[in-house]
């Protein structure tokens, strides 16, 4: 209903609205930016949420919900806790994105200088505190490509936190398997007109159980893609990559690479300065690995079990205490291994012969093993350095690992089967030495969490830092002088000089002692006790301590800002080191594995032959222990079993054959050949559950 008289109200519009402050202003702009995301809006020591998404952290985080302006909720969290909270909302299922103040709160005339510095996705997670160090998070892309009568699929996929990027192309029927054994946290596709998701996008986020991300269909577009790819870069053709200009990857690929540099760099002039360490994108070569599908992955129970869907009782888990892996690149490296075995026989003997080296040799494993538990997670550490998000933690940790490789190199030399490994780090040292060296030169040994506070280079190393850093010791020196010679001129025993956050420095003096206060005391607070007063000395002094402090953090940032820099320089070749480091921890977890449990190594042969004698299942053979009972397989045509001397047989001159801990032997002896006759390269095993059939 109307009214006819009267007048009537205009509506108010954002401008009008004096609920609406600059801040605000600046709030719903960013918000109306990136509309599927929670904004976590920073304002001096919080971030906030306002609106639904306050409503909408209150009930995900708990955090507790209230409002500064009637009729708009707002909830926030501490700046120095966010990532706690950050992961806590990506691991519901939201995306965020996080808006910081880019401007010194001191500098700014009216409203503070905002801008979104990262969007947070599944896919795209690379502080320590949001990730799993034994598992890669990936994000990838699929493309299905269609030409006349064939189809095909093309996959890009990225772990963001390493810088990994590799393309594999696939019948469209293998897509799923593919991306079961790769786990991506996040998968791109092609945003469809309607909006709606294709049934096949959706099968595939059921099977995997990521989450998915619609993208307009023209980064996926060639043309787009390679542009994309050759700016980055920094190439005028991608040959250098194996890659032709026309090759049915580079949509995937060219979409991931758009996708990472809108939430990492979404304001960033350079994008790829916030992503300098993401290698060029490689094709994995299809006849490498051997396929996997996803329901043989599953019911092989290599990463996981069928019933509880946890590590213990998985292939994976007899790799634990006692055999365990040193290294969190190690961690992650041997599950790709199990995941993707090999299947070139040349690749499969040289990884064989680097285990029975380490089998036989243990005080070289064990001495191997020493400086593989110094190295931390380089590769996510130089992840986090290329795109600022690095602690001064992280570049310790980075200068320690480095350190190492001197003396991992020494232990491979002369050691045949790690030439190659032992070639490569000599290569790397001239690069990554200095920087090692650099940063413990400059950095104290047990480094603080965050630059808040400063208290991370040491002293010597920078004068502008040394000359605050002295006028900030010498000021408790100076401040017992001033105190005693103040007693000394007002007879005043009890006069104290103290600091407080609000009020500064003050010298406090009870009523008792009222009258003897001089005159060039300025009253500076008055207590119930005590009145608190200064003087234009103590005034003079406040300001030099006062600045010096904030004068020593200011050039702490900006020498560990000089220092990152540095740091990120050799992206590509911390990279190449990280993965040196985990393929020699993973070896050493095998040779580990095979010393404790006595296993032994294959003879592996071109002929369609399976040859199995007194067989154990690892996982079972732990189970049981001495209930567990061997299995003899022979599949294909019959070839003689020639055991050595010592009753065991022997792989091209690298036996890794020993004895486990506890005596039994885990293959047959002399006279104890099986009975079966191989007739045929399939084995039809049946019979009733319970019957021993997976092992």
């Amino acid at each position: 209903m109307t009214s006819t008289t009267g007048t009537t109200r205009p509506p108010r519009t954002p401008s009008s609205d004096p609920r609406v402050t600059p801040a605000m202003r600046q709030h719903a702009r960013f918000k109306a930016k990136y509309p599927d995301c929670v904004l976590f809006f920073r304002m001096g020591d919080f971030y906030e949420m306002f609106g639904d998404d306050a409503v909408l952290a209150n009930k995900v985080l708990g955090i507790t919900l209230t409002q500064r302006t009637e009729g708009v909720p707002m909830a926030g969290v501490p700046y120095h806790a966010v990532e706690t909270y950050l992961r806590r909302m990506i691991e519901a299922g939201y995306r965020v994105a996080v808006c910081d103040q880019i401007q010194d709160p001191r500098e700014a005339k009216g409203v503070v200088d905002r801008a979104v510095t990262r969007v947070l996705t599944p896919g795209t997670l690379v502080d320590e505190t949001l990730l799993d160090e034994s598992r890669p998070n990936q994000v990838a892309a699929i493309q299905f490509l269609e030409s006349g009568e064939r189809s095909a699929a093309a996959l890009a996929v990225v772990e963001l936190s390493t810088g990994s990027f590799s393309l594999v192309d696939l019948p469209p029927e293998r897509v799923m398997d593919e991306l079961v054994r790769l786990s991506p946290s996040e998968l791109l596709h092609v945003e469809t007109a309607d909006g709606a998701t294709p049934a096949r996008i959706e099968s595939l986020r059921t099977a995997v159980g990521c989450a998915l991300t619609a993208r307009p269909a023209w980064t996926f577009r060639l043309d787009d893609a390679r542009d994309c790819l050759l700016e980055h870069f920094g190439v005028a053709t991608l040959a250098g990559f194996g890659l032709d200009d026309d090759d049915p990857a580079l949509g995937a690929a060219g979409a991931i690479l758009r996708y990472l540099q809108e939430t990492q760099a979404p304001g960033a002039l350079d994008k790829s300065d916030r992503l300098g360490h993401l290698c060029p994108p490689k094709r994995e070569p299809a006849d490498r690995y051997l396929t996997i599908d996803a329901t043989t992955l599953r019911n092989l129970e290599i990463e996981c079990t069928l019933r509880g869907q946890t590590t213990a009782g998985s292939l994976l888990s007899i790799f634990g205490p006692g055999t365990a892996v040193r290294t969190a690149m190690g961690k992650r490296l041997l599950r790709r291994w199990l995941c993707f075995p090999l299947r070139d026989l040349v690749a499969i003997r040289a990884r064989h012969k680097a285990v029975a080296a380490l089998t036989r040799d243990r005080p070289f494993a064990d001495a191997l093993g020493k400086p593989l538990a110094v190295v931390q997670d380089v590769a996510r550490i130089a992840g986090r350095i290329s795109m600022n998000r690095a602690t001064p933690r992280d570049v310790v940790a980075l200068g320690k690992s480095v350190r190492e490789l001197g003396a991992i190199a020494d232990l491979l030399d002369g050691r045949l089967p790690f030439a190659q490994s032992h070639a490569r780090l000599l290569a790397l040292a001239g690069t990554l030495a200095p920087l090692g060296r650099t940063i413990d030169k400059q950095c104290i040994d047990s480094p603080p969490a965050h630059l808040r506070e400063g208290g991370l280079f040491r002293d010597g190393i920078d004068a502008e830092l040394d000359e605050a850093r002295t006028l900030q010791r010498d000021a408790a020196g100076w401040l017992a002088a001033y105190q005693q010679r103040l007693v000394e001129q007002t007879g005043i025993n009890t006069l104290k000089i103290g600091y407080n956050k609000v009020f500064g420095y003050y010298i406090q003096i009870t009523h008792t002692h009222a009258d003897r206060v001089p005159d060039t005391f300025s009253r500076k607070q008055t207590l119930k006790n005590a009145q608190r007063y200064t003087t234009p000395e103590l005034k003079v002094f406040e300001e030099k301590v006062t600045t010096a402090q904030a004068r020593a953090i200011d050039r702490e940032k900006l020498l560990f800002e000089r220092l990152c820099r540095e740091a990120a320089a050799p992206a590509q070749a911390l990279s190449e080191y990280a993965g040196i480091v985990a393929e020699l921890d993973a070896l050493a977890c095998f040779a580990h594995a095979a010393r404790r449990y006595g296993y032994t190594c294959p003879q592996l042969t071109e002929e369609p032959m399976l040859d199995i004698r007194q067989g154990r299942h690892p996982v079972l053979d732990q189970t049981l222990g001495e209930r567990f009972v061997p299995n003899d397989c022979l599949l294909g045509p019959a070839r003689p079993f020639a055991p050595d001397s010592t009753g065991r047989s022997n792989d091209h001159g690298d036996p890794h054959e020993t004895p486990a801990a506890d005596g039994r032997a885990r293959r047959d002896s002399p006279g104890q050949a099986s009975s079966l006759k191989p007739q045929a390269s399939i084995a039809l095993i049946t019979g009733p559950n319970m019957a021993g059939k997976s092992t």
